[in-house]
């Protein structure tokens, strides 16, 4: 007589899951790091609203979403950080040149903008976050030998930014994420989601409409080339 595994069952149902295109259009969403309500992501996915209500009642109960109600409005957010890196790391295994080539000209500029810039649930992506990363490896606040590590210099570049990291928090400081659009690991982590919060508190990164796209302000150019050496161009 077989034993089941229960890890086996687990894995099924996650998989199961996200195996549906409106509830992983729902995840790619969600991965803006903000709480998007019922009828956002209805429209985003385009289907009805109760269509989508099942869905994301599937997918909290799953414990990939978490819900919050504030009136008539209800409010869901990817669970935690590690429910973010699985699907990010799921979009990057998508094979390139797999999905359609976009009709519109809207689609493309979407397209276009995502690639350039945006935020995969709390830090930098794109091309920018690609930029972001390698600078601080070339300038040594970032080990890559053996997964990613932040230097001694790394720490005291935050300290000096106003954003120290709590080196005792469950949460690594640096992480290693695959981008799935460059293919090439950006900063995570601790680290990655300081940084991406203080360039949208001072402006130096702004959200384009209500995608997960960014755009580095001239402001945040200057910044980043003063502070990492980033070239301005390689920001736009």
């Amino acid at each position: 007589m077989t034993t089941k595994d229960s890890r086996a069952a687990g894995l099924a149902r996650l998989t199961g899951l996200i195996a549906d295109e409106t509830r992983a259009a729902c995840l790619l969403a969600l991965l803006d790091g903000r709480a998007w309500t019922a009828g956002e992501l209805a429209r985003h996915a385009g289907v009805a609203p109760s269509t989508l209500s099942e869905h994301l009642g599937k997918l909290v109960a799953g414990g990939l979403l978490a819900e919050d109600r504030q009136g008539r409005h209800r409010y869901v957010r990817l669970a935690d950080a590690r429910v973010a890196q699985l699907v990010e790391e799921l979009a990057s295994q998508v094979v390139p040149g797999a999905d359609p080539r976009p009709h519109t000209l809207r689609q493309a500029g979407a397209d276009s903008a995502m690639a350039r810039g945006r935020t995969c649930y709390d830090h930098l992506a794109g091309r920018l976050g690609i930029a972001v990363t390698d600078a601080f490896t070339a300038r040594g606040l970032l080990l890559q030998d053996t997964g990613f590590a932040l230097t001694e210099a790394g720490l005291r570049w935050f300290d000096a930014l106003g954003t120290g990291l709590d080196r005792r928090g469950r949460r690594p400081l640096a992480r290693a994420c695959l981008d799935w659009t460059e293919r090439r690991p950006h900063l995570a982590g601790a680290a990655g989601a300081a940084l991406c919060r203080h360039a949208l508190d001072v402006r130096w990164c702004v959200r384009i409409g209500s995608a997960r796209a960014v755009k580095v302000t001239q402001e945040g150019e200057r910044a980043l080339s003063e502070l990492l050496g980033i070239e301005e161009w390689a920001l736009r």
